[in-house]
């Protein structure tokens, strides 16, 4: 028994040994500091008692909660109090993401002004590329589906635009091309469809106009194969109708036929070599092998440029057509990844400068002269000349030029900004205004000579009898009668008396009462045993 009592006494004071020195152990160890993000407030960590410390801590803490007026509170009485503190850049920047973390469309147009009065007051910080880049942000949520209003997409791609040139060093950059690439997208897509409309109704003119534009503007669009084959097919119709009209010569509609041939092949062309592996090409190929031309081969370059952009893209999947259906905002799976997005639109191109095109290349032919726009690469020569000219029909974009004075002929013929103006009466004999004499001179007193008359070069002529003979004195129109008031009666005495009553009038007899037709205050109504008296 002894023996059993000793080897448990043995066996409890070893393990007590064993636990005490890792129970100190670990009661000694340091407390491990918690990971924080600080990308919000990057002062956090900071020891300071100051109270301006303390109304930025407290900002940040109801802005975390989502408290935005309290944290707006706090933040604008800091500025105010403390105008040289050391938070006031990061403050400054806090009240713009208060706004823009509430959301709505009013608080995000608060967000985006104080965004703008930051990169005025702190232009050459690194916030204020992320104040930029927030307000492209702004625009981007809001942006609509590419058949709806697309100002959201337009303001989009100015301010990250303006992002990418104005902070080239930034580490926001490759966010903000992608973001460039999406809103690009969307205004491609509108534009194309656009462009397809008006090819489902033969509208070649203004399918014209809009395919152009997305080829020239939007390089890294999805469906850039699909816009060069539908404008390939617009030119290929037009050379087609020019080829079965009867009114012009043989050899002018050859020229027509010809140059709309030419411009069909080199967009059908532009896709074999610079969309090569886009999934359309082959359809390109067929349409140059019908035409008779031959296909051109892409360059090395070319196949891994068009092979990096196609790989760059997600397929759409059902998820992301279901959602299509429900959600306002346009869909932006399928922009590239890759490829530099472009900071600068080109020419766009005009429906009317397109139609004006046409009809000059219609005239030129019938007439024999040389076709304009005969260069195949675009096929839109003429109309960007014109509208570097000014010679396009004006739009809400490019506005007619206003007159101006000077430009308004004098009387002689000659510019300038006097315009004299000669207004010859019958009889006159005084001088004209430019010191030319009369045209109707009063012969000489003396001599019995008549003077000759001067010759009128006035932009308004006199009218004249043809024998130059005086003009007839304006007779005086007769005077009217005097008005009389008072009439005659219709009695032979010719007595006149004023307009109302005759002089023999009589006085009418008054109709008697009937109280079942009238009502007065003068009769009162019968009531009792009087209701049965008639009288």
């Amino acid at each position: 028994m002894n023996r059993l009592v000793s080897r448990i006494s043995a066996v409890c004071l070893s393990v007590a040994i064993g636990v005490s020195p890792y129970a100190f152990a670990k009661e000694k160890q340091p407390k491990k500091k918690k990971n924080q993000d600080l990308s919000a407030n990057p002062l956090a960590n900071v020891k300071s008692k100051q109270p301006d410390k303390a109304l930025f801590d407290k900002a940040m803490i109801a802005l975390k909660k989502g408290k935005f007026d309290v944290a707006r509170l706090d933040l604008q009485t800091l500025l105010n109090t403390y105008p040289d503190t050391e938070y006031a850049m990061r403050a400054k920047l806090a009240i713009g993401d208060t706004w823009y973390k509430e959301g709505g469309s009013a608080a995000l147009q608060q967000a985006e002004a104080e965004y703008k009065d930051f990169i005025t007051f702190f232009p050459n910080t690194p916030e204020a590329s992320e104040a930029q880049m927030k307000v492209g942000d702004i625009y981007f949520m809001q942006m609509d589906k590419p058949d709806r209003d697309p100002q959201n997409a337009v303001h989009a791609e100015k301010e990250y635009r303006a992002m990418i040139q104005q902070f080239p060093d930034s580490p926001l950059i490759p966010r903000a091309k992608q973001r460039l690439r999406e809103t690009q997208e969307v205004l491609a897509q509108r534009q194309f469809e656009i462009g397809q409309f008006y090819a489902g109704r033969e509208n070649w003119t203004a399918s014209i106009a809009r395919l152009q534009t997305v080829a020239d503007s939007y390089p890294l669009f999805s469906h850039s194969d699909q816009t060069l084959i539908t404008l390939g097919d617009a030119y290929a119709t037009q050379a087609q109708i020019a080829s079965k009209l009867p009114s012009i010569s043989a050899k002018a509609k050859e020229e027509l036929v010809k140059l709309y041939d030419d411009r069909a092949a080199a967009a059908w062309g532009r896709v074999v070599t610079r969309y090569a592996m886009a999934p359309h090409v082959e359809d390109a190929k067929d349409r140059l092998i019908a035409m008779g031309r031959n296909i051109p081969e892409p360059t090395p370059a070319q196949l891994a440029e068009s092979e990096a952009e196609e790989g760059s893209r997600v397929n759409v999947r059902l998820k992301d057509r279901a959602l299509m259906l429900i959600k306002h905002t346009p869909s932006t799976v399928q922009a590239a990844r890759v490829g530099e997005p472009t900071l600068a639109d080109p020419t766009e191109t005009y429906a009317p400068a397109v139609n004006k095109d046409v009809v000059a290349t219609f005239n030129a032919a019938m007439r024999g002269q040389p076709l304009p726009g005969t260069n195949p690469a675009t096929g839109a020569d003429a109309v960007s000349a014109a509208i570097a000219n000014g010679t396009a029909p004006p739009t809400t974009d490019q506005p007619a030029t206003p007159a101006k004075f000077e430009d308004v002929p004098s009387a002689d013929g000659a510019s300038g900004n006097s315009t004299s103006v000669q207004v010859l009466n019958g009889g006159s004999s005084a001088p004209a205004a430019n010191g030319d004499a009369g045209s109707n001179a009063a012969p000489a007193a003396t001599g019995g000579t008549p003077t000759t008359p001067a010759v009128d070069n006035s932009p308004v002529k006199a009218v004249r009898p043809p024998d130059n003979s005086p003009l007839p004195a304006v007779d005086k129109p007769e005077e009217a009668p005097a008005q009389v008031n008072d009439v005659k009666s219709g009695g032979g005495n010719g007595a006149q008396v004023t307009t109302g009553t005759t002089a023999n009038s009589k006085k009418k007899k008054k109709a008697p009462y009937n109280a079942d037709d009238e009502s007065s205050s003068k009769h009162k109504k019968k009531k009792g045993l009087d209701k049965l008296n008639p009288f």
